[in-house]
């Protein structure tokens, strides 16, 4: 029996549950939100076997990093595994509709099988399916909630948006590009989101 090792890594978006067998990574679960994760009692904490992911995700979160290079260990079916393949070919600070993705994998009328993949994805975040959203550009949903799958969105096209030099904040980008504000705070300093109710900065 394959031994799983854990730990909890306090980023802008919450305490995200990190799992897998010590070489690869299996599960990012999101504090929140329907596809919320906790340790199973059985599991051994060991922050040691991710510093790699935790290293990786502060340099993402930072806007130091677009491209993940850690090895993944997905589990699901080979549907499942191919969309979130796909997943991974969306490009940083860039969305495509359910339907793109469904076209992507070489199943244009899966549409809905397609997006019942991408809600049970694994290891979101770092398998980026807060890139997908619905046809008429509207979020929907997303497994760690639609507050989480905004701020993703906004973190990643404020970079993108900066690249030449001018660097907006995440909460000018919600203001000023989608037109409203978002319904959580930023923290002035290292412009993370708050975590919750909390009045301190998730990512000091």
């Amino acid at each position: 029996m394959t031994t799983t090792y854990y730990t909890y890594y306090n980023s802008p978006i919450g305490k995200l549950l990190l799992a897998g067998d010590g070489d690869s990574l299996a599960v990012l679960g999101f504090p929140g939100g329907k596809m919320q994760r906790r340790h199973e009692p059985h599991w051994i904490e060991d922050e040691a076997a991710f510093k790699q992911v935790t290293a990786q995700l502060a340099a993402y979160f930072k806007g130091e990093l677009q491209v993940f290079d850690l090895v993944l260990a997905p589990r699901g079916t080979d549907f499942q595994m191919s969309v979130w393949q796909a997943l991974q070919e969306i490009p940083y600070g860039t969305t495509w509709s359910y339907g793109e993705l469904a076209r992507r994998i070489g199943k244009p009328k899966a549409s809905r099988a397609v997006g019942a993949a991408n809600g049970r994805n694994p290891i979101p975040v770092i398998i980026p399916c807060h890139r997908v959203i619905g046809g008429s550009g509207k979020l929907t949903g997303f497994g760690g909630g639609l507050e989480t799958k905004q701020f993703l969105l906004g973190h990643e096209r404020v970079r993108i948006q900066g690249a030449g030099g001018h660097h907006p904040t995440a909460a000018t980008y919600f203001n000023l590009t989608l037109g409203f504000q978002p319904p959580f705070a930023f923290c002035s300093g290292c412009d993370s989101r708050f975590c919750g109710n909390q009045n301190t900065c998730c990512n000091p």
